[in-house]
């Protein structure tokens, strides 16, 4: 068992409220996260942005919906307690309470109704996600696609392309200086199994040997082997291995027991750092959430 939509928490919220007085959200979190015999890994599982805890997030919009019906009121920030209103529905004695059960209540279809896409069907008893489960998932589904076509681009541009490529995304991570000393750095040295060095910092106190290849099947230990034994005649300790495929299982147990610091980078792992550091890609949209700011409306003394 997973952890429990929000719809399914609603009537458990309220019923937490039913003592009277005011409860605080923390609080109450933990006493449902009890409730519901979650373990502490689904105590602990975030949203896909990884900005809050599933679960927390889940009761955050129970009470926020519960709210907006009027079975709940805010007292102060993070505290609530329950309304005439929300005494008057558990006194119903309700099964459960979820969006169809809220829709009696003309202040909550006010809220609900509006900005709903109108190709999905509005059918309450299956919508479990809160909104921002629901805008987490459209991002990472928008994201996954472009990582997709951001990497099958790649493989089609030339190795020397590719290989500017890669000094342009790890100046954007911080690496190598300034892009016109690392492009002076990499591709210069020739040497066998590296495809050149880049600056690890920008005072330049240490070098990583970088290995850039467009490739089409696994990279397997051997190949890695090869470069660390190019590490080893350069009195190197530390390498990236970059590549548009992806590695063995061979390869990557094989650069946790060397002596040296290799880091293996995937295909899959390239498209997303190029999307984190816009590297190939370009903004054409922006989208800024926000929340009510409780602490401007704290009246002082």
């Amino acid at each position: 068992m997973g952890i429990p939509g929000f719809q399914d928490i609603m009537l458990p919220l309220l019923r937490s409220a039913a003592g009277g007085g005011e409860h605080s959200l923390r609080e109450t979190i933990e006493r449902l996260a009890d409730e519901f015999d979650l373990t502490n890994e689904q105590r602990n599982e975030l949203l896909p942005s990884g900005q809050q805890a599933a679960f927390d997030n889940r009761v955050g919009w129970a009470r926020t919906y519960l709210k907006k019906a009027g079975l709940l009121e805010s007292t102060r920030r993070g505290y609530y307690r329950i309304t005439q209103r929300g005494r008057d529905v558990l006194a119903q004695k309700p099964e459960r309470i979820d969006i169809g059960f809220l829709d009696q209540f003309p202040e909550f279809v006010e809220f609900h109704k509006p900005k709903r896409r109108p190709t999905v069907p509005d059918v309450p008893s299956e919508s479990e996600r809160t909104p921002d489960e629901e805008i987490d998932e459209a991002y990472q589904g928008f994201r996954e696609g472009l990582a997709q076509e951001l990497l099958e681009t790649v493989k089609s541009v030339s190795p020397a392309f590719f290989e500017r490529l890669v000094v342009d995304l790890l100046v954007k991570m911080g690496y190598g200086g300034t892009r016109r000393d690392a492009g002076q750095a990499v591709g210069g040295s020739g040497d066998g199994g590296i495809d050149g060095i880049i600056k690890e910092d920008r005072l330049g106190l240490d070098v990583v040997y970088v290995q850039a290849k467009r490739w089409e099947g696994s990279v397997s230990r051997p190949e890695i082997q090869k470069f660390a034994g190019a590490l080893q005649g350069q009195r190197a300790r530390k390498g990236i291995f970059i590549t548009t495929s992806c590695f063995t299982a061979a390869a990557r147990e094989y650069v946790s027991l060397i002596e040296s610091k290799i880091v293996l980078i995937g295909g899959e792992e390239l498209a997303q750092l190029m999307i984190d550091h816009n590297v190939g890609v370009a903004p054409f949209a922006a989208y800024e959430l926000k929340r009510v700011d409780s602490d401007y409306f704290t009246e002082g003394g």
